[in-house]
């Protein structure tokens, strides 16, 4: 156990000397202990800036994560139900279809409006009054509660606005003051503050093959905002509010939100007490079909899963690579965030080392 924080500094740095990865940072408390905080390599494609602990990365998907938390936050404190009829809180939302969509419906993305708005582009994206209104408009695909789909950005702004408007504060400031001021983080954010732009990490994602052919129809993340990388470089994508896809953080902040939802907590805060996350973590089932590996806002453990194949796991990945999640059975919590997207990232051999090195089986 004494070792583990320099075998997994070495790790890191191998594997960004190696090219497998350009700059990464790993955090992972165990039994309410943070034992590695660790970093290597570039924050920049040019190598000029080292990673530090500091150093913020875009974690896209991984922010979903962080979402449910909130959510979940105000059903413990009787501020919503999972069945509540979305309509009942956003008057907007009661069209075309979605009367009967619940905030169950929008945490396990089966609410039936996966897809992004018709008619927008890259500066509306960031506007969160436009992307609201647009949302509240979609005709579902489907009726709500009978499928799953992956929501990738709309999920965000459903559950974000549920959110604003039973708390009456802004997403931000909920996350701000709910998880991150309760446990001392400094470095996680959804819309970053202008004066640590500088710390944030530029991502890179060399193989990336722009599509020759233009996609129509409904489309959860439209060609136009490909490549993501690109996007999430711009100063007006890391400053809006996009909930579901936008987050920038350090994989030590991320670690310790997921180690406080695990039973016992972290230097003594427990967001969440475990009969609450028992319910936010029991995987979806729909009729006639197999669990699923989501529950109501995170993705849970499945066979070939950076996470583990339990189901008791949860947590959520993005995007490039970064990933975050809880292991109860073994009170541990991870989170690993990256620069250098490409498939041959480095995260399952960072995780599977980890694991190793802690005495934990790699299922």
């Amino acid at each position: 156990m004494k070792d583990i924080q320099k075998n997994m500094e070495q790790l890191l740095g191998r594997m960004a000397c190696e090219g497998r990865e350009c700059g990464v940072q790993l955090a992972a408390y165990y039994r309410g202990e943070l034992v590695v905080d660790a970093w290597a390599g570039s924050a920049d494609s040019h190598k000029q800036e080292p990673v530090k602990a500091t150093t913020l990365f875009p974690v896209f998907s991984t922010t979903k994560g962080v979402v449910a938390t909130v959510i979940h936050l105000l059903a413990d404190r009787n501020k919503l139900d999972y069945d509540m009829k979305i309509s009942e809180i956003w008057p907007e939302f009661r069209v075309n279809g979605k009367e009967n969509a619940t905030i169950r419906h929008a945490l396990n993305h089966t609410t039936g409006i996966p897809q992004m708005p018709e008619g927008i582009g890259l500066a509306d994206v960031v506007d969160w009054d436009t992307m609201r209104d647009g949302v509240a408009k979609l005709v579902p695909q489907w009726t709500p509660g009978e499928h799953m789909e992956y929501h990738a950005i709309t999920f965000g702004w459903i559950l974000g606005e549920i959110a604003q408007r039973l708390d009456g504060r802004s997403f931000a400031r909920i996350m701000k003051e709910e998880i991150c001021d309760p446990l001392g983080i400094e470095d996680m954010y959804v819309g970053i503050p202008e004066d640590v732009e500088a710390r944030v990490a530029t991502l890179e994602e060399p193989a990336y093959m722009q599509s020759s052919t233009t996609a129509s129809g409904p489309q959860a993340i439209p060609s136009w905002i490909y490549p993501l990388h690109e996007w999430m470089n711009r100063s007006d994508a890391r400053k809006a509010c996009i909930p579901a896809s936008n987050g920038i953080m350090t994989a030590k902040a991320i670690a310790k939100h997921y180690a406080a939802l695990l039973p016992g907590g972290v230097d003594g805060i427990q967001l969440l007490p475990p009969a609450r996350m028992k319910i936010a973590t029991e995987p979806l089932k729909l009729k006639d079909e197999m669990p699923l590996s989501m529950s109501m806002g995170y993705q849970v453990g499945a066979k070939d899963s950076i996470m583990g194949s339990r189901s008791s796991i949860f947590g959520h990945g993005g995007y490039g690579g970064s990933i975050a999640f809880a292991d109860p059975d073994n009170h541990l919590a991870v989170g690993l965030v990256n620069n250098l997207y490409s498939n041959n990232g480095a995260g399952f051999t960072i995780i599977q080392e980890l694991k190793k090195m802690l005495g934990i089986s790699i299922d």
